[in-house]
């Protein structure tokens, strides 16, 4: 008997769709400023991995320790990147944590700012798809 893989379900509070930058996540009920919203979770990789790999989903929690988000069940790896997040992730006994540094209504993409060496390296080339960047561009 074959049996099929079961298709992660997103965390209740939480949807993928799609946003300006692809795929985002967004809140679905409202979240207030503070409130941890879903953990960035994924396979511990070596340093030596981290430099080969070509996964646009690492996320460095310390000097030994590299997360590779790039799993389907990890929704936290849509979370798109924004010059003015709403979000921010805060690294707690190892473990990543994406938390509302404002309040966040029902229908809101979450975002947070990726930080400058991912930015220079993965986004600037294409153009920043963000709200503020967008704006700019008006």
């Amino acid at each position: 008997m074959i049996t099929k893989k079961k298709k992660p379900v997103c965390p209740e509070g939480l949807r993928v769709k799609r946003s300006s930058a692809g795929l985002g996540l967004f809140a679905t009920r409202p979240y207030k400023k503070g409130e941890r919203i879903i953990e960035y979770f994924g396979r511990e990789i070596s340093k030596e991995e981290e430099y080969t790999s070509k996964s646009l989903y690492l996320f460095e929690v310390n000097s030994r320790k590299t997360i590779d988000g790039t799993q389907r069940d990890n929704f936290a790896r849509y979370i798109n990147h924004s010059h003015k997040p709403n979000c921010e992730p805060n690294i707690v006994k190892g473990r990543v944590w994406i938390d509302a540094i404002k309040s966040i209504k029902p229908g809101e993409e979450l975002t947070y700012d990726y930080g400058d060496e991912y930015f220079k390296e993965h986004i600037k080339p294409y153009g920043c798809k963000c709200v503020k960047c967008a704006e700019k561009k008006k």
